[in-house]
């Protein structure tokens, strides 16, 4: 096998597992690009990104350019003398100037199947959608937008409880052996690079708060995949009393009322049941103001909950 010099670009969690499989395989990490530090929880308190931090446990150097558009903040990168820029969830656009840097290309790991869900948000967007499957691209990196040419493709069923946590998890440990597979092939001869489809392509833009406000009026499936996708973050919310409530953990229900929507019409089995546009939702894990999130059975045994009016 081909011994590559890597330098690898990343910032959050997802990156970590490719970064952690790369310092343990036969090539050589030669410096790791990251965001700069960040304010972090409600303390503020200044903290390094994931990725920065697994890098410093295995020694190798960082680098955390405000910008890559100078030749000061590329100047870490170039010293490198990198053979292959890997780069994951990075957070900062590549200009050309460099791409160009290393000595055979610049690949990327992207969490869903392109042409299907370029952009910022794959994960929530495929959950979003509805999605039976997604997967991980392996692709070589143009001045675009995901839109360069793929080296390989793998792909996950969506669990029908699948949360943008457990499928975020998933996809970061595929991505890190997928990667391996596609390093070695490609640089063996025995991968060719594919040109993307121009059909079926889809923009997974990013998540916004507001986003997470459930609309009651909806088909019950369609806010069980926005509970889903919103979990870790945002978390679906709605109102109840005046006071926010944010929902953790709900399933789709058949249900023929559509007179009183938004209200929860029982407590039974475990489970807060709102009717919906079309359908009911199970609510069974959910958060009031300034208290910890607990199983909708805790809530019901502490509250009387049927015939109050969500949203």
């Amino acid at each position: 096998m081909t011994s590559l010099r890597i330098a690898f670009a990343g910032t959050p969690d997802f990156a970590v597992p490719p970064l952690h499989a790369l310092a343990r395989s036969q090539h050589t990490l030669v410096g790791v690009l990251t965001q700069p530090d960040r304010p972090k929880g409600r303390g503020q308190r200044t903290t390094a990104s994931p990725v920065k931090q697994a890098a410093e446990t295995y020694g190798l150097a960082v680098s955390q350019p405000q910008t890559l558009k100078t030749e000061e903040g590329r100047a870490d990168l170039a010293s490198w003398n990198p053979d292959v820029l890997v780069v994951v969830a990075y957070g900062l656009i590549l200009p050309q100037a460099v791409l160009s840097i290393p000595r055979l290309a610049c690949i990327n790991i992207h969490a869903s199947l392109l042409p299907r869900w370029r952009g910022a948000a794959p994960i929530h967007r495929a959950i979003l959608a509805g999605d039976a499957e997604t997967g991980i691209t392996i692709m070589l990196m143009d001045v675009g937008l995901d839109t360069g040419p793929m080296l390989l493709q793998q792909r996950i069923e969506i669990a029908p409880t699948e949360t943008s946590a457990t499928l975020h998890d998933r996809l970061a440990a595929l991505g890190a052996s997928a990667l391996l597979e596609a390093l070695d092939g490609w640089s063996a001869g025995a991968l060719k690079p594919i040109v993307q489809p121009a059909d079926g392509v889809t923009y997974a833009s990013k998540i916004e708060k507001a986003e997470a406000w459930i609309d009651w009026q909806r088909d019950a499936i369609e806010i069980e995949r926005q509970v889903r996708a919103f979990n870790p973050w945002p978390i679906a919310e709605t109102r109840m009393d005046g006071e926010q409530l944010r929902i953790y953990a709900a399933s789709a229900q058949y249900g023929s009322d559509t007179n009183n929507v938004g209200t929860i019409i029982s407590t039974e089995d475990g489970a807060i049941t709102i009717q919906c546009g079309k359908g009911r939702l199970a609510i069974t894990e959910l958060q009031r103001p300034g208290k910890k999130p607990v199983s909708a059975r805790d809530l019901a045994n502490s509250i009387s909950l049927v015939g109050k009016r969500l949203g």
